[in-house]
């Protein structure tokens, strides 16, 4: 005689009960061959009683509240400030706590994934360990253009920035052109606002800033090509001038990721019909930008680690 198997966790309880439902058996000599206890055989009958084999199904042990619960009104808070100002977990944190709310960034994150205010990933992202490389203000600046996403009276204006890789402090300025001119007017004007005194200066490979690949190989002395005019002005105040390798953005790493930040947080947001009212936005977008505090800096806006030099202490 074969014996038929349950399938389900439904059907191998009810194989426990149906002798006691039958009366065959007391639930007391049930217990001494069963493997489950006396109270999990009582809670089955119970429910089988009232719902059927729809009782037996497993259902999740998980409390429906909790003492130490978050409260709804502060998870509004958190996801009206996640829909206003794009915050990650950690900077929610921060805002929160100088409003007297202390929560957790972990706990943010966790309403931020059940509310789905988490930015979607094609893949999994990976997290490298890099060396940490303590920076002096001024000691390394990196500097790219970003074109405006929109044409302002039928013009293409583009967008200089420079951001301190210390501090993270940034400057930017808007121009109708960019050529040789605009950069070295825009790192002018970098070395006169600037309150320390800058060292060294990244950049891309644009013809605006190097002509490592064009101006060299077209130079009728390969010896003694001419240098561009960017690189005489950076020799002239004794800044270094490093490239990225082409085709290698990450390695301007801080410029295009506020760049990034530039793109979804106000050209996205804003509307501008003239070149001075886009040049005024950008300015008080900055200043926004320079108070915000930022994951590397612990905490800190730009304006406080550069005034508190707290990047000078070299581990």
């Amino acid at each position: 005689m074969t014996k038929i198997m349950p399938n389900t966790t439904q059907e191998e309880k009810y194989r426990w009960i149906k002798p006691i439902l039958d009366k065959n058996i007391k639930i007391k000599d049930m217990v001494k061959v069963c493997p489950f206890s006396e109270r999990a055989i009582k809670y089955w009958l119970s429910a089988y009683r009232k719902q059927g084999l729809d009782g037996l199904e497993n259902r999740s042990t998980r409390p429906k509240t909790h003492p130490n619960e978050t409260s709804i009104r502060i998870k509004e808070i958190v996801m009206e400030e996640r829909k206003e100002t794009e915050k990650c977990a950690q900077k929610l944190h921060w805002s929160l706590q100088k409003q007297g709310i202390h929560l957790h960034p972990r706990t943010i994150g966790k309403i931020l994934k059940t509310e789905g205010l988490t930015r979607k990933y094609r893949f999994r992202k990976q997290i490298y360990k890099k060396p940490v490389i303590r920076l002096m203000p001024g000691e390394l600046i990196e500097i790219d253009v970003k074109y405006v996403p929109k044409e302002v009276e039928g013009r293409q204006l583009y967008q200089f920035t420079a951001i301190d890789c210390a501090s993270r402090w940034r400057f930017m300025k808007l121009y109708e052109c960019q050529s040789n001119y605009e950069a070295l007017e825009f790192l002018e004007v970098l070395l006169s606002i600037f309150p320390y005194q800058i060292t060294a200066i990244k950049t891309d490979n644009a013809s605006i800033f190097t002509n490592r690949y064009t101006g060299y190989q077209k130079s009728t002395d390969p010896i003694n090509p001419r240098i561009h005019k960017f690189d005489l002005m950076c020799e002239k105040y004794g800044i270094k001038h490093y490239l990225i390798d082409p085709g290698k953005p990450a390695q301007n790493g801080r410029v295009e990721r506020s760049h990034r930040s530039d793109q979804e947080l106000f050209y996205d947001k804003i509307e501008y019909k003239t070149f001075e009212e886009l040049e005024y936005r950008l300015k008080l977008w900055n200043m926004y930008y320079n108070d915000l505090e930022h994951c590397s800096l612990n905490g800190l806006s730009p304006n406080q680690a550069l005034s508190l030099r707290v990047q000078n202490v070299r581990t």
